[in-house]
C-alpha cells in the first residue's frame, strides 16, 4: 500500500540556507485511528541589528567615514528592508557657517551606496554665530534593498563646513538593522 511519510523542520533550524518558511508537522498519537497528521508554516525572516559610533574629529571634510560597529551581513540573496536610526552632533566656534553631518547606508560588498539611504542629520547655518555651541540631531533612512548573496552593509558618516572651525564631529548609528521580506 502507498504511504506518504511527513517530516517537520524543528524550529530554528534549516534546511538550506534559501529557506525563509518553518514547516511543523504534528504526528498522531501512537496507534490512533485514523491517523490524523497536522501541517503548518510560517514565516521565519532572517534578520539582524546592531549599533555604533563614530568621531568625525580626524577625518577630512567631504570624506566617508565607517561607523565603528554599525555593519551587518545580510546573509542570503533576496529583499531585505534596511533600516538605519543615526544621530550626529557638531560643535563650533564663532565665525562658522554651514555646520554639515551626513550618514548614509554602504553595500561594502558592491562598494556602492545603498539607493535612497543618504540622509542630512545637521546642518546649521548661521553667519553670527558667536561663542562656542554645539547641536545634535537625529535621521532614519530605510529602504528595500535587494542582494543575489551574502552581502556586507555598513552605516558611513560625513562632515563639512563651509566656513570656520567645528569640533565634537560625531555619528551614531544608534539602531542598524535589517529583515528579510522577500526571496
Amino acid at each position: 500500500m502507498p504511504r506518504t511519510e511527513l517530516a517537520g523542520i524543528a524550529p530554528g533550524t534549516a534546511v538550506g540556507t534559501a529557506r525563509s518558511v518553518d514547516v511543523d508537522v504534528t504526528a498522531p498519537a501512537a496507534g490512533a485511528c485514523p491517523e490524523t497528521w497536522t501541517v503548518g508554516a510560517r514565516l521565519t525572516p532572517v534578520s539582524g541589528q546592531t549599533s555604533g559610533v563614530v568621531s568625525l574629529d580626524a577625518a577630512a571634510a567631504n570624506t566617508w567615514v565607517p561607523v565603528t560597529g554599525a555593519q551587518l551581513v545580510l546573509p542570503e540573496a533576496g529583499i531585505y528592508e534596511v533600516v538605519a536610526d543615526v544621530q550626529g552632533s557638531i560643535g563650533w566656534a564663532a565665525g562658522v557657517s554651514n555646520a554639515i553631518i551626513d550618514a548614509r547606508v554602504f553595500d561594502v560588498t558592491a562598494g556602492a551606496q545603498v539607493p535612497l539611504t543618504a540622509r542630512r542629520i545637521i546642518l546649521f547655518t548661521d553667519q553670527t554665530a558667536t561663542g562656542t555651541t554645539g547641536i545634535q540631531a537625529n535621521a532614519s533612512a530605510a529602504a528595500l534593498y535587494q542582494v543575489a548573496g551574502p552581502t556586507t552593509i555598513r552605516v558611513d558618516g560625513s562632515w563639512r563646513t563651509d566656513a570656520g572651525t567645528t569640533s565634537q564631529k560625531v555619528v551614531w548609528a544608534t539602531n542598524f538593522r535589517f529583515k528579510k521580506v522577500s526571496d
